[in-house]
C-alpha cells in the first residue's frame, strides 16, 4: 500500500514521494496532506469479533498493524458527565501512554519503521512527544523531543524513562517549533511531527470511528473538541467525511473547537470570518497542551469547522480551573487541558442541540493541577 501513497501540498500541489521523509512543501513550505489513499471503512458487522485497538479500523487505515509496536491503543471508554443526561465523555487519557496521542504517534512510529530510519524527532508541549518516544522505543528507533523550557515535569521525566534525548527550549511553543524545524533538515532524521505530518491525523480519526461504532452506528450530534494545533478536530472530521461516504452516517455533526481565552487564534478568526488564524500574541493559561499562538494547520482547522455549522469557543483558565475540580470530583482525574471542553459545556459556550460527546485527552497524573 505504502507504494502508491505520496504527499501532496495543499497550496501548490506539489508532491513528495512518502519516502523522502519530507514535512513540509519544498516550493512554498506548505503543509502536506496525504495522496493515493482511499479509506474503506468496515460495516459494524465486519467488526465483530476483532480486536479492541483501533486497528480494527485496518482497511481505514494507511499503514498495516505494526505487532511489534502497537500497546493496543484504542476503544478507550464513553462514560457519562456528572449531571448532565445528554452529554458523553470520552476517556481517552486511557490511553498507553495517558493521552489520546498515541492514535497518532502510533502511524508515525508505525510508518519510521516501515522506512528503516534509525532517528526520529519530534517538537511538542508534552503529549505527543510523550507518545511519540514510547512508540520509537517499542521500534528501537533513537527519539529526540523538543519542549519548550516549563513543560511539567511529569512529562519531562516520562520522556527521559522512554530513553528519548529531551531538548527543553526557552521561550514559548512558537520557539520550540521553530528548534525543531531547523533540526528537522538535517539528513535522515524523521520529523514525527503531530502538526505536519498526515499519517497522524489518519490516527486521530479512530477517535471517531470509535464514538460511531460504541453509539451503535451514529454519532452524536454535537461533537467537542479541543483545538491548539487541531489534530484531534482534522482527524475528526475526515473520520466523519468516510463516515458519511461508506453511507454510514446521513451528516456531519456539528464540531465545536474549544481554546483557552489566552491563547485563542482561531476563534477570533472565526468571529472576524477570516479563513486564517488571527495573528495574536499569546498571554499564557493553565491549558498548555493547546496554547498555539499559529497552529500550521489553521486554514483548515477553521474550513472543518465552519464545514460543519460549528464554531470554536474559548473559556478562562478560571473556568478550566473549576471545570478541572468538578471532574476530579466525579472520579475523572485529567491534566488542565483536558478540563476545556467540560469547561465550556458547564459555561453554556455549547448550544444545547440534542447529544453531545466530548474527550479526555490526557491523565492527570503527568501534569502539574492548576493552582486553586
Amino acid at each position: 500500500m505504502l507504494e502508491s501513497l505520496s504527499l501532496r501540498c495543499g497550496a501548490c500541489g506539489h508532491t513528495e514521494p512518502l519516502d523522502s521523509l519530507a514535512w513540509r512543501c519544498a516550493k512554498c513550505h506548505g503543509v502536506l496532506d496525504l495522496d493515493g489513499f482511499a479509506a474503506a471503512p468496515p460495516s459494524l458487522a465486519g467488526l465483530a469479533g476483532r480486536g479492541t485497538s483501533l486497528w480494527r479500523y485496518r482497511e481505514a487505515l494507511p499503514i498495516a498493524e505494526p505487532a511489534d509496536i502497537t500497546m493496543g491503543e484504542g476503544m478507550t471508554p464513553l462514560v457519562g458527565a456528572p449531571g448532565r443526561p445528554g452529554v458523553t465523555l470520552k476517556v481517552d487519557h486511557l490511553m498507553p501512554t495517558g493521552s489520546f496521542k498515541d492514535r497518532g504517534a502510533v502511524m508515525l512510529v508505525a510508518l519510521a519503521a516501515r522506512l528503516g530510519v534509525a532517528r526520529l524527532m519530534a517538537d511538542s508541549s508534552g503529549n505527543a512527544g510523550t507518545a511519540v518516544a514510547a512508540y520509537a522505543a517499542r521500534a528501537g528507533i533513537a527519539c529526540d523531543v523538543y519542549v519548550p523550557a516549563d513543560t511539567s515535569a511529569g512529562k519531562v521525566g516520562q520522556l527521559r524513562a522512554y530513553g528519548a534525548t529531551v531538548h527543553q527550549i526557552p521561550g514559548s511553543r512558537e520557539d520550540t517549533a521553530r528548534a525543531a524545524a531547523l533540526a528537522a533538515g538535517e539528513p535522515g532524521v524523521f520529523y514525527a511531527s503531530h502538526v505536519y505530518h498526515p499519517f497522524f491525523v489518519h490516527g486521530t480519526k479512530t477517535y471517531v470511528y470509535e464514538v460511531w461504532e460504541q453509539l451503535g452506528g451514529r454519532l452524536p450530534d454535537t461533537l467537542v473538541l479541543p483545538v491548539g494545533n487541531g489534530t484531534l478536530v482534522l482527524g475528526a472530521h475526515l473520520a466523519c467525511a468516510e463516515l458519511l461516504e461508506a453511507g454510514y452516517i446521513e451528516r456531519f455533526p456539528r464540531i465545536v473547537a474549544v481554546q483557552a481565552a489566552g491563547c485563542a487564534p482561531l476563534a477570533a478568526a472565526f468571529a472576524g470570518g477570516s479563513p486564517v488564524p488571527a495573528n495574536i500574541a499569546t498571554q499564557g493559561t493553565v491549558a498548555e497542551g493547546i496554547a498555539i499562538a499559529r497552529p500550521a494547520r489553521g486554514a483548515q482547522i477553521l474550513a472543518a469547522v465552519r464545514a460543519t455549522g460549528g464554531a470554536v469557543v474559548t473559556v478562562t483558565d478560571e473556568q478550566v480551573r473549576a471545570a478541572h475540580a468538578a471532574l476530579a470530583r466525579s472520579g475523572l482525574y485529567v491534566e488542565p487541558t483536558s478540563a476545556v471542553c467540560w469547561a465550556a459545556i458547564e459555561a453554556g459556550e455549547v448550544e444545547p442541540q440534542g447529544t453531545v460527546v466530548a474527550p479526555l485527552c490526557g491523565s492527570g497524573l503527568k501534569s502539574k493541577p492548576p493552582v486553586m
